[in-house]
């Protein structure tokens, strides 16, 4: 007969009655050889020895084809380096020859909005622009993300803190590799930094990269290039819809808007107001002069001001909630504000369906067409849901606005995207330390609708039609990386 009052018995017990689920991941270990030492340029941290990459090359070392480095390869990457450290001379956009600069969050974006700038000389003096065709990865903070370079990325200079991949032929064959967890398991194990995570262009050549026919590498490219080719003409149907919009409302550029000051004898920035035109508000910024000279502009030709709140059916902002976080088979996708400017962000995040199954229906959970506004920190970041985010959980740093129907949702997202829009937007932005807005400030938000129907319900169809391609380009994207999966499981 078991004696349970033996300790060990109780331990035991005890060792049963665990839940795991919050307790920290196991520590993972393993051997490293002197030799291993001395090829890794005798790092020592042990991430430069990763578990996972390890798995990674041993799983790729067994493809049916081989393997080759990814750098220095001439089938592969022939080039890879950053641009110089350097300060920065910003300047205004509306300064003539200045161009948009690009870091390493924003290049990830479909459709960016640089909102430092450049003197075009120094962008080609310090080599920061990049051509078409050209594979960049994030090599400063947070590592290892990619994007490919298309017509829309082509006119911006880029960040030394991005890595430039020049391929002889096939970048799109790199760029869908680098989106496997088997590459980036491998970039991974290159970080080095104790505060701010780093890697260099030479440490890209211990990456191994899966051989394959040559066929099958120019299916993968192409796939790659059609869903950038994609992308650049959803980018080019918002702004044929945006250039709609300001022809029939005579609207200036905003640059051109000059706000008037109530006594320029002095140099601090000083206004009147109504009263009438308080709204309950006495925080300066929500009176600026360039609001007033906003609604003005939107007021001469528009047929009639509305307000997001009369445009839609609802507006969503979630409550505050305490997170339950779960593996992708049990979860549901969850975006964070800077996801949403992403065509195909990583989701890194899946909330537990079982624990947020009310939540996720009532105030989460978003679906294709749906128009985003971030709320928090970076305010007014605007996003029309794709196809294939339907379902997906966004955070409550987020509002939904769900239009009245999808012959208006094309066009809120179009004005709410503008210079103008975003104006609006921003003037109801509270709070002393972190900025806010919600639900009730863009209710009120006014919207302009055009006199010619025709037109307006033209630019709608047009956002609409940009939204369509997104989500080919998305399915072309995600063909591509597919078939790169298939080499790299496709093992002798």
């Amino acid at each position: 007969m078991v004696d349970k009052s033996n300790l060990a018995y109780t331990f035991q017990e005890v060792e049963q009655e665990i839940d795991y689920t919050y307790l920290p991941d196991k520590l993972q270990y393993t051997s490293v050889s002197l030799t291993e030492v001395f090829a890794n340029k005798l790092r020592l941290e042990a991430s430069a020895f990763s578990i996972e990459a390890r798995n990674a090359i041993e799983k790729l070392q067994r493809c049916k084809n081989g393997v080759s480095n990814l750098y220095p390869n001439p089938d592969f990457v022939v080039d890879a380096f950053h641009a110089p450290r350097f300060k920065r001379n910003y300047i205004k956009s509306t300064v003539p020859n200045s161009v948009g600069f690009l870091g390493s969050a924003e290049m990830l974006n479909i459709k960016p909005k640089a909102i430092k700038f450049l003197p075009k000389t120094q962008a080609v003096q310090k080599n920061l622009f990049v051509e078409k065709g050209t594979v960049l990865i994030s090599c400063s903070g947070t590592i290892g993300k990619t994007t490919f370079v298309n017509k829309t990325l082509k006119n911006y200079s880029f960040s030394q803190h991005i890595i430039r991949l020049i391929c002889k032929e096939y970048s799109g064959y790199v760029y869908a590799f680098l989106n496997t967890n088997e590459a980036q398991a491998q970039v991974q194990s290159l970080i080095y930094g104790a505060v701010i995570p780093e890697i260099e262009p030479h440490h890209l050549e211990k990456v191994i990269i899966p051989n394959a026919p040559e066929s099958l590498k120019k299916v993968i490219h192409e796939l790659i290039v059609e869903s950038f080719d994609l992308r650049d003409q959803s980018n080019d149907l918002i702004d044929k819809a945006e250039q709609i919009l300001y022809k029939e409302l005579d609207l200036k550029p905003i640059e051109e808007l000059k706000a008037e000051y109530f006594d320029n004898s002095v140099e601090l920035r000083n206004y009147t107001t109504k009263l009438n035109d308080l709204r309950l508000r006495f925080d300066c910024s929500y009176h600026i002069p360039i609001v007033q000279l906003v609604e003005q502009e939107i007021n001469k030709n528009s047929k009639e001001i509305s307000s997001i709140g009369e445009l839609s059916k609802k507006i969503i902002l979630a409550g505050v909630f305490k997170r339950t976080y779960v593996d992708k088979e049990n979860g549901v996708p969850f975006l964070g504000g800077r996801d949403i400017t992403q065509l195909n962000p990583k989701v890194e995040k899946f909330l537990s369906k079982a624990v947020h199954e009310a939540r996720i229906k009532k105030e989460l959970e978003v679906f294709e067409n749906y128009v985003l506004i971030s709320d928090r920190g970076t305010i007014g970041k605007v996003q029309i849901v794709p196809k294939h985010w339907n379902g997906w959980a966004v955070s409550q740093n987020i509002i939904k606005v769900i239009a009245n129907s999808n012959d208006l949702a094309g066009y809120l997202f179009c004005f709410l995207n503008s210079d103008y829009g975003q104006v609006l937007i921003k003037r109801e932005i509270y709070g002393s330390v972190v900025d806010m807005i919600d639900d009730k400030n863009v209710d009120g938000i006014h919207i302009p609708l055009l006199k010619n129907e025709k037109k307006q319900k033209e630019i709608n169809n047009l956002v609409l039609k940009a939204n369509e391609l997104r989500y080919q380009a998305h399915l072309k994207e995600q063909e591509a990386i597919k078939k790169m999966e298939e080499i790299i499981n496709n093992i002798n």
